[in-house]
């Protein structure tokens, strides 16, 4: 029942869509983040909610990241979760270039560990952002469970090896992306050869996932069992 480490962990809190048309307010309450038999459990709700903007919305949810806790250049960076489901849901667990606050988005760079859209429960996506390749479909790949399994059925380990001018993506150890800077468009800057930190959230709504509908069960919760980041020796 305890809200997750703040050694660790800092809160994104409020609404305004989030560069997204998200329909949700983040907030830090324990209903929305908070630890069960050492599991964390981010919680998207159907719930009237005003935010700090004084703008009620009609879901809430969490955003955590470790911006100002830490940050890491390069690595093996991995969670194992358990993901919601249903229309209109976006849990997601990416990083941010930790510039962000001097260069802004997209020049900070973003790394898409683990993307999936509620409509979709057997595909997770992996995908790099940066200036001048946004929504660059050759920067993106895409993972589906066999046997028309949901992602929501169990806990997945999602990973990507992050090396000088690589990154691969991995699902349960299975490889299925690998992007360069020859992937990028002609002239675009590789920005991925410097700190990053951890965002873990669940959006409600938003341009890519589309809004609930009357399919939509709430509440709808992201299980994290861990995350972890691994370094080479030497």
């Amino acid at each position: 029942g305890t809200s997750p480490d703040a050694a660790k962990w800092v809160f994104d809190i409020g609404g305004a869509g989030w560069g997204n048309n998200e329909l949700e307010t983040y907030t830090s309450r324990t209903e929305n983040a908070r630890l069960e038999d050492g599991v964390l459990v981010i919680r998207a709700l159907q719930e009237t909610y005003t935010g700090p903007d004084l703008i009620p919305r009609d879901y809430t949810s969490a955003r955590l990241k470790t911006l100002g806790r830490a940050q890491w250049t390069y690595g093996k960076v991995e969670a194992r979760l358990k993901l919601p489901f249903g229309q209109g849901l976006w849990p997601a667990f990416w990083m941010l270039g930790a510039d962000i606050e001097q260069v802004g988005w997209p020049n900070c760079g973003e790394i898409d560990i683990m993307e999936n859209i509620g409509r979709e429960p057997s595909i997770v996506h992996g995908t790099l952002h940066g200036p001048g390749y946004i929504g660059n479909p050759s920067l993106s790949g895409s993972y589906t469970l066999p046997g028309g399994a949901r992602f929501a059925d169990d806990l997945h380990v999602f990973a990507v090896e992050w090396e000088t001018n690589v990154i691969r993506f991995y699902v349960d150890g299975s490889l299925y992306a690998t992007r360069r800077p020859a992937d990028l468009p002609g002239g675009a800057n590789w920005v991925f050869n410097k700190p990053f930190f951890i965002i873990l959230n669940v959006a409600v709504g938003g341009n890519w996932p589309g809004a609930p509908d009357a399919s939509t069960v709430f509440p709808q919760t992201l299980f994290v069992d861990y995350v972890r980041v691994y370094q080479r020796g030497g």
